[in-house]
């Protein structure tokens, strides 16, 4: 499936009214990991601005055992800190990178905004070494833009 025909079903998930936020949330990740073939883990951290740590949030992929990241720390706490996009075509190449698995090879982390306060992000692991292009970015802030709606 094509960003272009995925907008419109990350829509319509975030407007179903029978569905709780967390649930809306698994069925993107869901969705994005099920539909574009290089996301091979896809979730949102979540962060504590009190304790400055992200906590993850719902995902769809292998089990992790990062499921609290101070910020700073790894590309997720990196993008806690700095606000912007964070991609990395070739993990191996970052020396603050948190392992996840000897399987992912790049990363991309897009920030989530509600009222201009970074909330939390969503965070893509792929076993393909720099599949992410400005398409995705792009597309990975529509479903963020998307996912605000619901904070």
């Amino acid at each position: 499936m094509t960003f272009q025909e995925l907008k419109p079903l990350i829509s319509t998930i975030v407007a179903k009214e029978a569905f709780s936020k967390e649930e809306k949330l698994q069925e993107i990740c869901n969705l994005l990991k099920n539909e574009i073939s290089y996301y091979d883990w896809v979730g949102f951290y979540f962060a504590n601005h009190e304790a400055k740590t992200l906590h993850l949030g719902p995902y769809a992929g292998a089990e992790t055992d990062h499921t609290v990241i101070p910020f700073g720390k790894g590309i997720c706490g990196q993008v806690a800190v700095s606000n912007q996009n964070f991609v990395v075509p070739d993990v191996s190449a970052q020396d603050n990178y948190i392992a996840c698995s000897f399987t992912v090879k790049s990363e991309i982390v897009v920030p989530l905004f509600v009222n201009g306060i970074n909330i939390g992000q969503i965070d893509i692991d792929s076993h393909v070494l720099d599949p992410f292009t400005n398409e995705d970015e792009a597309f990975l802030e529509y479903v963020n833009q998307e996912v605000t709606k619901l904070y």
